[in-house]
């Protein structure tokens, strides 16, 4: 038992240390997406410690170095849950009917097309993303187009299609390719029955992993790039996708300050989504921001439908005249900015310097 202590103490460590590491390589930044495990193995590995017979004081120091690591990833973690004190209470102007989303990395290979399907049929959304949507969904999808008349369609073999389809009427939509040429994000500006405008983002930057991407390079350098671009944008803005990212990451944190958008996370729920049939080692990395005009009424995860994402569910309504979310934005100092213009520059060379935007509606 006390080998395994050890190496339970140590691997927690490591674990703990390397994000702290600010290199873009794969085995640093997937220690970030399981900080709710590590956290709930520090809490195990020290109840384990006062079972162990070995030095009292070799296991002292182990013990308070446990504790340490507990106070650091909890002292993260709790900004996510609903203890955290965030202001909720606010007054209502001018504001929009309800708005809601759904938002779901269908996973390219999954043919249960029928159980997505009526999944939608159930909660019947204004709008639905799909990303790793290919042309056998974008088929098989036809079937919602007579309820949502309004669509833009990145239809790729590559795992990173990208579908959304809409209610509200759009106005413009726009495709970027910020930092490579097959990683698509999309622009959708729309506009409500009741004559609200706001813009739709849609993102899916690849991971850094040993199967992908070996550094999150072109990850942080696309978030980053959508980040400037939705802080050009006049009209309200949420940014919604599989980022393959933790919100609680360096590059999540500059993505928020550079865009001056909204974690809703914060002071509500994890939210986790990945993987779909592993509740214990679950990651929330389909994320989404929001402008302070939009005031979040329910995020959650919905059922399974075959996927290896949760699909997230999302109401929330658009006040124009209201401020009382502006305490919660945070903007980037000039160290952050030029950190943030450094980080697209890499995710540019990671794949060739490109043209952000290739087509348009």
């Amino acid at each position: 038992m006390e080998y395994i202590y050890l190496f339970l103490s140590i691997s927690l460590l490591t674990s703990s240390i390397l994000p702290k590491i600010q290199h873009p390589h794969w085995i640093f930044r997937v220690p970030e997406f399981g900080k709710i495990q590590i956290t709930y193995f520090i809490l195990i590995t020290f109840i384990l410690g006062f079972f162990i017979n070995s030095a009292p004081v070799k296991v002292s120091y182990i013990q308070s170095a446990l504790v340490l690591l507990f106070v650091y990833h909890w002292a993260t973690l709790i900004k996510y849950t609903p203890v955290y004190p965030v202001k909720k209470d606010y007054n209502h102007d001018r504001f929009s009917k309800k708005i809601s989303f759904i938002s779901a990395n269908v996973y390219q290979f999954n043919k249960e097309y029928d159980r997505f399907i009526g999944l939608v049929k159930k909660y019947d959304p204004d709008i639905v993303l799909t990303m790793e949507s290919n042309e056998n969904w974008e088929n098989a999808l036809r079937s919602l187009e007579d309820s949502y008349p309004y669509q833009h369609k990145v239809t790729l073999e590559n795992t990173y299609g990208m579908h959304f389809y809409s209610k509200l009427e759009i106005k413009s939509a726009t495709t970027h390719y910020f930092v490579a040429d097959d990683i698509p994000s999309i622009e959708i500006h729309l506009e409500t029955s009741d004559g609200f405008s706001f813009v739709f983002f849609g993102v899916h930057p690849p991971p850094p992993s040993p199967t992908e991407e070996e550094t999150s390079k072109e990850r942080d350098g696309d978030l980053l790039s959508v980040a400037k671009r939705v802080k050009k944008l006049s009209d309200p803005v949420i940014v919604v996708g599989d980022f393959n990212n933790v919100a609680w990451s360096k590059s999540s944190i500059l993505f928020r300050k550079t865009s001056n958008l909204i974690d809703p996370r914060i002071g509500r729920a994890f939210v986790s989504t990945f993987h779909a049939k592993y509740k214990i080692f679950r990651f929330p990395i389909d994320l989404m921001f929001h402008s302070k005009e939009m005031f979040i009424k329910k995020l959650s995860t919905l059922e399974n439908f075959g996927s290896d994402h949760l699909p997230v569910y999302c109401d929330f309504f658009i006040d124009l005249n209201n401020n009382a979310q502006a305490e919660k934005i945070e903007t980037a100092d000039s160290q952050e900015k030029a950190e943030a213009e450094e980080m697209i520059e890499e995710g540019k060379k990671e794949d060739g310097e490109r043209d952000s935007v290739v087509t348009e509606d």
